[in-house]
C-alpha cells in the first residue's frame, strides 16, 4: 500500500535494509573442488609445456653445435697435415718444443716425419729447427739426431741451422749438435750435456710405519733398484755404469757434431748449464740470433714455413679443458728410468 504525501506524489514505502551475507563456511560444494584442480591442473601443463620448450632449444643447440664441430673435423685433417705446394721459396722450420719423449709433440715419430717433409720440399731453402725444450729421453733424441746427420748427408745442399729460444739443454742440444750451425739469443739457456736418474727410498718410512715388503722374483736382478727395498751397492755401480755408458755416448755425438768449434774444457761435459753468451765463447753455438734472422741473413729466404704436425682440433680441444695436464703428470712419472740432462 502506498500513501499520497502532501507534494501529491506517490510515495513506496521504505524498504527494509538487506545485511551482507556472511561467507559460507562448511564443506566445499562439488562444483568449487573441481574448479580448484582443474586450475591446478592447467598449471601444472603450462609449467610442463615451458620445461619442455626449454630442454628442446637447449638439445637442438646442442645438435648444432655438434654438427658444427663435425664439419669442422672434416675441414681441418686430424694429422693437422701441411700443403706447401703453393708455397715459394721459403724457410723451412720444425718446431722441438717440449720434453723430448714418446707419445709427445717433440716425439721422435714427429719431428723425424717433419724433417723428411720439409728436406723433400723443393721450394725450401734450408730447415731450422727451432728449440725449446729442456731435454728427455736420450733414445728420442738419437732418433732425431741419426736421422738429421742421414738427411744432411743425401741433401748437402740444403743446411740445417738450430735456434735456441729460452732453453735448449740435454737431450734438446743433444738433437741440436746435428745442425750445421747453432743459434742462440744471449740470454737462452744451452748445454747440460749430462745424464741423470731419480728416485726415492721408502725403507725408513716403512719400518716407522710397521710395514713388511713382500717380494717375490725369478732371477737374481729382477727386483733391480726396488725402491721398497735397501740398496744394494752392487747394483748402484752396475747402474752408474749404465749412465756413464749414455753419458759417453752423448759426448761422442756433440763432439762428432760440433767438431773442433768446442772450447778445449772438460766443464762442457760435466751437466752445467751455460747463457748463449758463454755457450758462445765455449763453442757450443755459432752465434746470436733468431730463427727470422738466420732465415733472413742466413739462408735468404725470409718466409717461414711451419713444417711441424700439428695435433688435430680434437686434441686441441682436450688440451684446452685441461687434459694435457694429466699427460703432463703421465710423461713425468711413466717415461722411463732414465733421461739426458
Amino acid at each position: 500500500m502506498t500513501d499520497w504525501d502532501t507534494s501529491g506524489n506517490w510515495n513506496d514505502p521504505p524498504r527494509p535494509r538487506e545485511e551482507p551475507r556472511p561467507a559460507r563456511s562448511g564443506p566445499a560444494t562439488p562444483a568449487t573442488t573441481d574448479s580448484v584442480v582443474l586450475e591446478k591442473l592447467v598449471g601444472a601443463l603450462t609449467a610442463e609445456q615451458r620445461r619442455s620448450r626449454r630442454w628442446g632449444i637447449f638439445f637442438k643447440l646442442l645438435t648444432f653445435v655438434y654438427l658444427i664441430a663435425l664439419l669442422f673435423l672434416f675441414k681441418v685433417p686430424l694429422g693437422g697435415g701441411l700443403d706447401t705446394s703453393r708455397a715459394t721459396e721459403h724457410t723451412a722450420v720444425v718446431e722441438v718444443n717440449g720434453a723430448i719423449v714418446a707419445d709427445t709433440h717433440a716425439s721422435a715419430d714427429n719431428l723425424v716425419g717433419a724433417l723428411r717433409r720439409a728436406f723433400e720440399a723443393e721450394n725450401a731453402r734450408a730447415v731450422v729447427l727451432r728449440i725449446n725444450s729442456p731435454g728427455g729421453s736420450p733414445v728420442q733424441a738419437g732418433y732425431v739426431y741419426d736421422e738429421i746427420m742421414r738427411l744432411r748427408e743425401e741433401n748437402p745442399g740444403k743446411k740445417v741451422y738450430a735456434v735456441i729460444s729460452d732453453i735448449g739443454a740435454s737431450g734438446a742440444y743433444y738433437i741440436a749438435a746435428a745442425a750445421d750451425e747453432i743459434y742462440a739469443n744471449r740470454a737462452s739457456l744451452v748445454g747440460s750435456i749430462g745424464v741423470v736418474s731419480g728416485g726415492f727410498g721408502f725403507t725408513g718410512l716403512m719400518d716407522k710405519a710397521g710395514i713388511e715388503r713382500r717380494l717375490y722374483t725369478a732371477g737374481e736382478n729382477k727386483a733391480f733398484l726396488d725402491p721398497f727395498s735397501p740398496e744394494e751397492p752392487a747394483e748402484v755401480a752396475f747402474w752408474e755404469d749404465v749412465l756413464e755408458n749414455t753419458h759417453a755416448q752423448f759426448v761422442e755425438h756433440v763432439r762428432q757434431g760440433r767438431g773442433d768449434r768446442l772450447a778445449d774444457d772438460q766443464r762442457l761435459y760435466s751437466g752445467l748449464i751455460w747463457t748463449g753468451e758463454q755457450a758462445l765463447e765455449l763453442g757450443l753455438v755459432d752465434g746470436l740470433g733468431s730463427t727470422s734472422w738466420v732465415a733472413r741473413e742466413l739462408v735468404g729466404a725470409e718466409q717461414i714455413v711451419d713444417y711441424t704436425p700439428q695435433p688435430s682440433p680434437l686434441r686441441q680441444f682436450t688440451d684446452a679443458l685441461g687434459v694435457s695436464i694429466v699427460s703432463a703428470l703421465q710423461t713425468v712419472w711413466l717415461e722411463g728410468r732414465y733421461e739426458l740432462r
